[in-house]
């Protein structure tokens, strides 16, 4: 009872004094709504960078040897054994609904030679098929076509490699690797299709080419360098590492990274970018909290001859800073409410289909292995609510504190004062 009675006490403070309690709901309710804005925006960015980066890259999780991933070095390659093994994992009940495509890659540093120049390279078999589902090179096309299943000596290349070298479709070139046995191979190969994807390490750097004519020209057999898998949501990585992880117990020769231990420097970036948003998060509800702390706390300097009357009429110190500390906590319920209300509102209705940015963007900007679009989708979801609601509530508490304190340190004498 003596909790509902200071509970109403409070309510009637806050009902009483509108325009202060309004002032303070307004800055409580405008910081939530950029956070729950920002985060959105923030999540939709990151969310693009890493699809961008994993569909040009390895993938949101790959299989291949521990020591390729140190060495690069085609003598670590996946044996048929171990691909047998991943097919057998890919297949796990706990992994089905979490992948979206595998695409087996054979990748080797060559030297690719024409009349014009030589140019050392990332030569990289694929399965057209898997590839088509899996990458959004196929789509990067700016000439000819992209690779077909029954192609041979077939060579899918970057536009800028192709105007160093004097390429173009029909075009021949050479390449040379380290085999499977240690020697220099080369492999005569025909462009079939060139391609652009705004990042100059790829078009200036990359060749893909069947998978079929990879194996012959390394002589590595049935065997390949990696398994790249893309799954539906980045959020699923860890699910499926870990199902990997489990299907995979006990081999050697073949484990599940995710994107962050094959792409640190995407990794690293998307940090980076979080980090600097919880500090401009972190300065603006600091400067929230402030303003909060100095109206209530006006308010308790301004009402001590009230605080004085309550005191008189029995209620004990803890229970006079107990009012205003509930006043603190029905203002950051009330505002805390309205403006994951009004953040996620304003962010579905006016950003649903996206942010365009393209404005200010001249050119293609490229970070850590990404293509950024200019165009960034919000994501919302529970997690992000709740946690933007959790950050208000902390600030209203803290806020509330010292004032409630400040009010259980009022001088009941001094308070019953009549002003001069």
């Amino acid at each position: 009872m003596k909790l509902v009675l200071l509970l109403r006490l409070a309510a009637r403070n806050v009902a009483r004094n509108a325009r202060r309690s309004t002032l303070t709901a307004l800055a409580m309710v405008i910081g939530l709504a950029l956070l729950v804005f920002s985060r959105a925006l923030a999540d939709g960015g990151h969310e693009d960078w890493i699809r961008g980066a994993v569909r040009l890259g390895d993938g949101h999780v790959v299989l291949e040897s521990p020591a390729f991933a140190r060495s690069r070095d085609l003598a670590d390659r996946l044996t048929p054994g171990a691909l047998a093994a991943a097919e057998r994992a890919l297949a796990a009940p706990a992994l089905r609904p979490l992948l979206v495509a595998a695409a087996p890659r054979l990748e080797v540093a060559a030297l690719a030679t024409a009349a014009a120049a030589a140019v050392p390279v990332a030569a990289v078999g694929v399965d057209p098929a898997a590839e088509a589902r899996f990458s959004t090179l196929p789509g990067k096309l700016t000439e000819g076509r992209f690779l077909a299943p029954d192609d041979r000596g077939a060579a899918y290349v970057g536009d800028r490699l192709a105007r160093r070298l004097g390429l173009h479709v029909g075009s021949r070139f050479v390449v040379s690797a380290q085999g499977a046995d240690g020697q220099i191979a080369d492999q005569l190969l025909r462009v079939v299709g060139v391609f652009r994807t705004g990042l100059p390490d790829a078009d200036e750097g990359l060749i893909q080419v069947p998978l079929a004519t990879a194996r012959q020209w390394l002589g590595t057999g049935a065997a390949a360098t990696a398994v790249a898998l893309l799954l539906r949501d980045s959020h699923d990585v860890d699910r499926a590492a870990a199902a990997l992880g489990a299907a995979l117990a006990g081999r050697r020769d073949v484990a599940a990274l995710s994107w962050r231990a094959a792409m640190p420097e995407l990794d690293s970036a998307v940090k980076l970018d979080d980090d600097g948003d919880y500090l401009m998060h972190g300065i603006l509800f600091a400067i929230i909290g402030l303003a909060i702390v100095n109206t209530m706390l006006m308010s308790v300097l301004n009402r001590s001859r009230e605080f004085g009357i309550l005191r008189a009429l029995g209620l004990t110190r803890g229970q006079t800073g107990a009012i205003v500390f509930g006043e603190g906590l029905l203002l950051t319920a009330a505002s805390g409410l309205v403006g994951l209300a009004l953040g996620a509102g304003a962010t579905w209705l006016l950003f649903r289909h996206g942010l365009d940015y393209s404005a200010l963007m001249k050119g293609n900007i490229t970070m850590a292995g990404a293509v950024i679009s200019p165009i960034i989708v919000p994501i919302l979801g529970p997690a992000q609510l709740l946690q933007s609601l959790a950050y208000i509530a902390a600030v209203g508490v803290l806020a509330a504190l010292y004032p409630a304190y400040r009010a259980t340190k009022l001088d009941l004498v001094e308070a019953m004062k009549f002003d001069a």
